[in-house]
């Protein structure tokens, strides 16, 4: 299965790829609301998340395994948020957020996690210059599981 939908070209496909499954999509988010901040697309052409297939349920488990143990390695996240919207992109997809007790820096850059203790601060990511979000997913695409 190969379906890229508006969701996927919105959060930048292909560029922003981290890894490709059968029935998801891992992909950096261009703002990042914390360093290594993901979004999961699914495939199927499904609205809502009742309607995706059972091999994209069973295929969940996989993707979000991978995604813990990876972020975990990169940057020893203290949490790790999943929030699904789908307020203003219809396909079915999660936003994953690691959460530090501290800023972080990575590439000359600081990441705080302004949000921290409670729910991620969205409205105030950090927009890093493409060259920066190439390299932070490639640091991800490097410890990712093949």
């Amino acid at each position: 299965m190969d379906a890229i939908n508006a969701t996927h070209r919105k959060f930048g496909h292909p560029a922003t790829v981290i890894r490709d499954y059968a029935h998801w999509t891992v992909q950096l988010r261009p703002e990042q609301v914390t360093l290594g901040s993901l979004v999961l697309v699914c495939k199927d052409p499904a609205r809502s998340f009742a309607a995706i297939t059972p091999p994209a349920f069973a295929e969940l488990g996989t993707v979000t395994a991978d995604a813990e143990r990876v972020l975990k390695d990169a940057w020893g996240w203290s949490k790790i948020n999943y929030l699904m919207l789908m307020m203003t992109d219809p396909d079915v997809h999660f936003h994953v957020f690691p959460r530090y007790d501290r800023t972080l820096s990575f590439a000359g850059l600081a990441f705080p996690d302004r949000g921290w203790p409670r729910q991620p601060d969205m409205a105030n990511p950090v927009r890093p210059e493409p060259a920066v979000l190439e390299a932070i997913a490639g640091h991800l695409r490097e410890r990712w599981p093949r």
